[in-house]
């Protein structure tokens, strides 16, 4: 797993998996509040660039999914899936 203070401009080799996860070690360390002043701005930055990368990851599949179910003849009239 990358350290969480590395660049922000690599988060395009990571899996959907493998970002969540390291969102989620941030999200602990800062709610832990044990890391000092300038850690945590900086692990939030990369916390936040972590969370739209599994925005756009998500936003994918759902688009995939749906491709998917329309390319197969879907049901007309149903509504695209929504994830929010």
């Amino acid at each position: 797993m990358t350290d969480a203070a590395s660049p922000v401009h690599d988060l395009s080799a990571l899996s959907f998996e493998q970002a969540l996860a390291e969102l989620e070690k941030i999200v602990s360390e800062l709610e832990s509040g044990q890391a000092p002043l300038e850690r945590s701005i900086d692990i939030y930055e990369r916390g936040a660039a972590l969370k739209a990368h599994c925005e756009k990851k998500l936003e994918a599949a759902r688009l995939k999914v749906e491709k998917i179910v329309l390319g197969q003849g879907g049901v007309a009239g149903v509504e695209p899936a929504e994830f929010s």
